[in-house]
């Protein structure tokens, strides 16, 4: 008999409240630095030097990778940052592969830097939330779940338990959990790991879509480098996030 799948919410350890904004040619002009360790959440702005030296979303995680760690930090430092982004095209419906996330860290498995591409839709919705990368450092003391509510403004690190933190279990039952109807879940995207993760160096993340045809919860791997295994490590229960009923609000012109 399958187990009914329970969260249990803690402590609310942060809270940011943001101005939402408009998109400027794929820019949302800020980055979300969130410290679990320290409780601390910011917003950095974007400068021209990243849109001109670092375009893309690889290149955003590394420039925000850089200046959080130093030459001594290991995949298990505090310091280590696990880094998300989409890019200028991310979440743009006129190009294939647009609704893929870029994700950084140093990994458990060489200790220099990897990076993986993903699908789900996690990464558009982040920018839709507005916000182009998100840099995790720290480690919390208990399970944290880190909820990017572009519908309220506001970023949230809550203490929280989940009866089952495998993915797939998971990724639903935070879905439903974030959803106000059936229709609404398709605005909810969650970055989760498992347990299995938490015994190996190389953990996969895992980032959630909700499959309206299907009407479930489907899930996405970065598998490369364990990037999982320091979401684990850092006591990451989650990162969700929530964007509104969007609608494009810009064009892009090649030629």
């Amino acid at each position: 008999m399958e187990q009914e799948f329970k969260l249990t919410p803690g402590k609310v350890l942060a809270t940011l409240k943001y101005d939402p904004v408009t998109l400027e040619k794929g820019y949302a002009g800020r980055t979300l630095q969130v410290d679990i360790g320290r409780n601390k959440i910011e917003s950095k702005p974007v400068t021209e030097q990243m849109k001109d030296i670092f375009i893309g979303g690889k290149g955003f995680d590394l420039k925000l990778l850089w200046d959080l760690v130093n030459e001594k930090t290991k995949w298990d430092s505090p310091e280590n940052a696990i880094c998300i982004s989409s890019g200028p095209l991310g979440g743009t419906t006129s190009y294939p592969g647009s609704g893929k996330s870029l994700v950084t860290a140093i990994s458990p498995l060489t200790n220099i830097v990897v990076d993986c591409n993903v699908g789900g839709h996690f990464g558009p919705f982040l920018k839709f939330s507005g916000w182009d990368a998100v840099a995790i450092t720290g480690k919390a003391k208990k399970d944290v779940l880190i909820l990017i509510n572009g519908r309220e403004h506001e970023v949230i690190v809550r203490e929280m338990k989940a009866s089952n933190i495998d993915s797939h279990i998971l990724c639903d039952g935070l879905t439903k959990h974030l959803s106000k109807s059936e229709d609404d879940k398709k605005y909810v995207s969650i970055v989760a790991s498992g347990s299995a993760a938490e015994h190996t160096y190389f953990g996969l993340l895992n980032f959630s879509f909700y499959d309206w045809r299907r009407r479930e919860v489907r899930i996405k791997q970065a598998g490369r480098g364990g990037i999982g295994t320091v979401m684990r490590d850092k006591k990451i229960l989650a990162i969700a996030a929530i964007c509104d009923n969007w609608k494009p609000k810009w064009t892009i012109t090649v030629g």
